[in-house]
């Protein structure tokens, strides 16, 4: 009775507010432009979105989705929303009930739940029911305001400044750690967290100043205004094992060509292996198209890549690929061969969505890294872990691992980065991250060369990783 009488409330208050809602937004424009401004890069546009708690439409509506479907318990909400937003579809109804959740035709790319967590009853057991709504693609996206600000909050709606809301009372105090423990007993898996808006005014730009490049900082955008988390459904092993494409690229790497293909182990039925030339010097070129002739009993190819660059090798390689899975193996073979099969395997059993190599876990062979190589990678191991907010500790390992359909996600969504990266990492990983990958770490013996010479410059490249840093600051921290 007293759940009831609880969610009844809830109806009314937002009822009330139906009408004035719209009023209530344009009053804190800048809070929340900037709010949808971060969940649009969470979530790509033209993808199936259901936004539950949809409130008069607006985050729906500003996802721009292919599929749009929103839901409210309150019908007068519903009923603005759809006038506002007729290419988009409004059901009132109880989130809770799992029979109307299962009605709702689904799968979802994208599940949100903006400022709805803190109403509903019991919100593991919510939580549960929306897997019946998942692909192992899906993303749960939960947007709140930080605990430490209601004080302020309440004032601000005592004050005429903000809607209001339920009183305190009435609410779930979460916390951000909170909500990751719920969603972990529901099923799902946190894959980032992120805090924005320490200024949720604009006061002649000086707000946006700080949001951009103080709010974010370590440390300080803990103490932001709103919380974001993104989690997907716990991962389940791939029913059939999936076949795999490992793309070799060699740029004067003649001796190396055949230990390749003879130190690779065969760890799935269907492996092809893709060599990309980098208009070499020395007779790599002929030397790959001897071993081809020289192994019939194995799926080996190979390309020139049409431009110069890592970046330009991998791009040709994974567009020819025929395979489900990506992998690069550097044709220096300072990453083991022998090692792919972990890598393989963590993808596979869905441990990870985008498998990442790392040189620096593990005692190298002498030179394999020289002593200011290793101590860069280190600070951009720790910058970019806090730019993607996933954990790499190794951004340049040449072993990288992901599905071919998350590629051509990455490739179509190419566009917020642009064509910017000569190594080819980073246009991985950036494009990972934005995608919301889960990113799984596999530590590798990195050894010394045993043919050739390095093709990387360390100041050169040096001064490209500096520029990457502050490239990827303002694409995914100051905007």
């Amino acid at each position: 009775m007293e759940q009831s009488l609880r969610k009844q409330k809830i109806i009314d208050v937002n009822n009330g507010l139906a009408g004035i809602r719209e009023a209530w937004i344009q009053k804190n424009k800048y809070f929340h432009e900037q709010d949808w401004e971060y969940l649009k890069f969470l979530a790509p546009k033209n993808l199936r979105v259901l936004d539950l708690g949809c409130g008069a439409g607006d985050v729906l509506n500003a996802l721009e989705p292919s599929v749009g479907v929103g839901v409210d318990i309150s019908p007068k909400m519903v009923e603005i929303s759809q006038k506002r937003f007729p290419h988009l579809k409004f059901h009132q109804g109880d989130i809770e009930d799992k029979s109307f959740v299962e009605s709702l035709s689904g799968p979802f790319d994208i599940i949100v739940l903006s400022d709805t967590i803190g109403f509903l009853e019991d919100c593991q057991q919510t939580l549960t029911n929306l897997l019946s709504l998942c692909t192992p693609d899906t993303r749960i996206i939960i947007s709140y305001y930080a605990k430490g600000w209601e004080p302020l909050l309440r004032l601000a709606e005592k004050a005429g400044k903000k809607m209001p809301q339920l009183a305190a009372g009435n609410q779930n105090s979460l916390s951000t750690a909170d909500i990751i423990g719920l969603l972990d007993l529901s099923g799902y898996e946190t894959i980032k967290r992120e805090w924005r808006q320490l200024v949720p005014k604009s006061f002649f730009g000086i707000g946006t100043l700080i949001n951009r490049y103080i709010g974010t900082l370590p440390g300080i955008r803990r103490l932001c205004l709103r919380n974001y988390i993104v989690a997907r459904p716990d991962p389940k092993p791939a029913k059939k094992m999936p076949s795999t494409t490992v793309l070799i690229t060699c740029r004067n790497e003649e001796g190396n060509i055949e230990a390749a293909i003879q130190r690779l182990p065969r760890f799935c039925d269907d492996l092809e292996i893709l060599f990309v030339e980098g208009h070499s010097k020395d007779n790599t070129l002929a030397e790959i198209n001897r071993v081809i002739s020289a192994y019939p009993q194995y799926d080996i190819k190979v390309l020139v890549q049409p431009g110069k660059g890592k970046g330009d090798a991998v791009r040709c390689g994974f567009d020819a690929a025929k395979n489900d899975i990506l992998m690069i193996l550097d044709g220096d073979l300072t990453t083991p061969p022998e090692d792919m099969p972990k890598f393989y395997h963590a993808l596979a059993s869905g441990k990870g969505e985008f498998i990442n190599g790392t040189r620096l876990i593990y005692p190298m062979e002498n030179q394999a890294m020289q002593f200011l190589n290793f101590l860069a990678n280190k600070a951009f191991s720790w910058i970019f872990s806090y730019l993607l907010n996933q954990r790499f500790t190794d951004t340049l390992c040449g072993t990288k691992v992901l599905y071919k359909r998350h590629y051509l996600e990455i490739a179509r969504n190419r566009h917020y980065f642009g064509d910017f990266d000569p190594f080819g990492d980073f246009d991985l990983i950036f494009g990972a991250a934005k995608l919301n990958l889960k990113v799984v770490e596999i530590p590798v013996r990195y050894a010394a060369r045993t043919y050739g010479t390095t093709n990387i410059s360390r100041f050169q490249h040096g001064w490209l990783l500096l520029k990457m840093v502050v490239f990827a600051f303002r694409k995914l921290k100051a905007f």
